[in-house]
């Protein structure tokens, strides 16, 4: 491959893929490399990806980010957690919350415990063991060194944009406008040159990112990566995105309502609220689809739905010669858990520690490609975990869904679950043993055997460590403001004209 030193890096496409590349390059590499971003305005972006998960705020505090003046800029609020609504069953609730379940030990975790102190009748609702997940009941929060609280946010993925644009601008990004109408590559090595845009300027780069979307000018329609479909497990394949004028205070969760078809969104911002209607068009036509999400919201709509159309699936490299791919156009899983915008961070992450300052070697590329498959596949089977563990029949969609056959990979999970309650959490894999126990649970998987470390302890031990710790977690929350009234406090943001 090439031996050539990585000095100018090139990011084709802004949004919030391209902008969060913009500012970490130059903010972490930037006296390093020379960074320049080419976007057009007159090409639009998904711009709909409204709520995040915890790993966002470490990625902030790498760069600097001012919490406030990032929550302000962006119409944002906070986020506990995920309300999952007629998943299992219809009627059925849970929340998938950010926060840690009860106390673990080095003998196994919380859950064993209480699994023991429930059979006995001594132990609450799983949830009561979490402070993270009563905050979110209680429509609380507050956030302080005195106050360990793990959150994310809800935000406006277009104004978040525009925001990382002026933080990459103070540390000399370099934008050109312009809409790319020719990828040049080298004769010989097929690795990318420069791109030409529709003014006749050259864009020469050693390195090159595309954040193009779904189409993939550059890792797809110019280099022929390939995508590896997933839809035979995750089947559906279009979104409708609109947005509202708040109507009430905003909670701090996003919600995750299911239908006949797929599932609704509804994510609170300071202002308005983000709702989505997720559905596979064979069971739901566009027109249906439009209809039912225009009738199931709250307040004045301020926008025309948007329609989404992706498959999903993974491109076959995140890296491909000279070219490095991040968002849309690596790959797409759905936006049930908020994963998009975490998995930009950590590709971006993942570049900066390997970045080519060497030179482009296939050696440093694979390692590259073989983290970032390992990465998206977990994240895969966590999302499928939520259709696969259904017991709904009530249409074709849901039995689909619940007679699927899964990856093997997650079919271990759950067998293992079922048999031992057991869930665990590989060091490089995004969702904590947390998430996938509540999800588990909320989707009515019961263990049929546990670990028996609870019958150590007598059953006024038993009831005692469970007493004590609801009643810490449920004073602690009764001290908490409302959510609303910390966000005003703490970050109200002027409304957007």
């Amino acid at each position: 491959m090439n031996g050539q030193t990585v000095n100018k890096v090139v990011i084709a496409g802004g949004g919030t893929a391209g902008w969060l590349a913009a500012a970490a390059l130059t903010r972490l590499l930037g006296p390093l490399v020379d960074v320049t971003l080419v976007e057009s305005d007159q090409i639009g972006t998904v711009g709909v990806g409204e709520a995040t998960v915890p790993t966002m705020r470490t990625f902030h505090h790498i760069l600097g980010i001012d919490e406030r003046a990032f929550m302000r800029a962006t119409q944002a609020t906070f986020k506990l957690g995920i309300a999952f609504e007629n998943w299992a069953r219809i009627g059925d609730r849970y929340i998938h919350s950010f926060g840690q379940i009860g106390k673990s030990n080095w003998m196994g975790d919380f859950h064993q415990i209480w699994l023991q102190a429930r059979e006995e009748g001594l132990a609450g609702d799983l949830n009561e063991y979490c402070f993270e997940h009563q905050a979110a009941e209680a429509g609380k929060f507050a956030t302080s060194e005195k106050i360990p609280i793990n959150f994310a946010y809800h935000l406006d993925a277009g104004f978040y944009a525009t925001f990382l644009r002026a933080f990459a601008e103070q540390y000399g990004i370099a934008r050109i406008e312009g809409r790319i109408t020719e990828v040049r590559q080298h004769a010989e090595t097929g690795f990318i040159s420069a791109l030409v845009l529709d003014n006749g300027t050259v864009v020469e780069g050693d390195l090159f990112i595309d954040c193009t979307g779904f189409r993939g000018l550059l890792i797809e329609q110019t280099l022929k990566t390939g995508y590896e479909d997933w839809t035979h497990w995750l089947g559906t394949d279009s979104a409708l995105a609109v947005q509202t004028r708040s109507t009430g205070p905003a909670i701090p969760y996003t919600r995750a309502i299911a239908h006949d078809a797929g599932w609704q969104w509804r994510i609170p911002l300071q202002h308005r609220v983000g709702n989505g209607l997720v559905y596979a068009s064979a069971h739901l036509s566009d027109d249906e689809a439009h209809a039912r999400l225009l009738g199931n919201i709250d307040g004045e709509t301020l926008t025309e739905p948007k329609l989404i159309r992706y498959q999903t699936g993974r491109r076959r490299k995140a890296w491909n010669k000279n070219c490095v791919t991040l968002g849309l156009s690596s790959g797409f899983v759905e936006p049930l858990e908020s994963t998009s915008i975490h998995l930009i961070q950590t590709a971006i992450t993942r570049l900066v520690q390997n970045f080519p300052f060497s030179g482009v070697t296939e050696a440093l590329a694979e390692k590259f490609n073989a983290e970032a498959q390992f990465e998206l596949e977990h994240v895969r089977d966590f999302i499928i975990l939520h259709y696969k563990l259904t017991e709904r029949g009530d249409s074709a969609f849901w039995r689909g869904c619940r007679d699927l056959e899964i990856p093997a990979s997650l079919a271990e999970r759950i067998t293992l679950f079922r048999e031992h309650a057991k869930a665990w959490k590989l060091q490089a894999e995004m969702f904590q043993v947390d998430s996938w126990l509540q999800v588990m649970l909320g989707q009515r998987l019961e263990p049929q055997g546990r670990h028996h470390m609870g019958r150590l302890m007598s059953r006024d031990q038993l009831a005692g460590i469970m007493t004590q710790m609801s009643a810490n977690i449920a004073r602690g929350v009764a001290q908490l403001p409302t959510h609303q009234d910390f966000l005003d406090s703490y970050c109200a943001a002027p409304a957007p004209v």
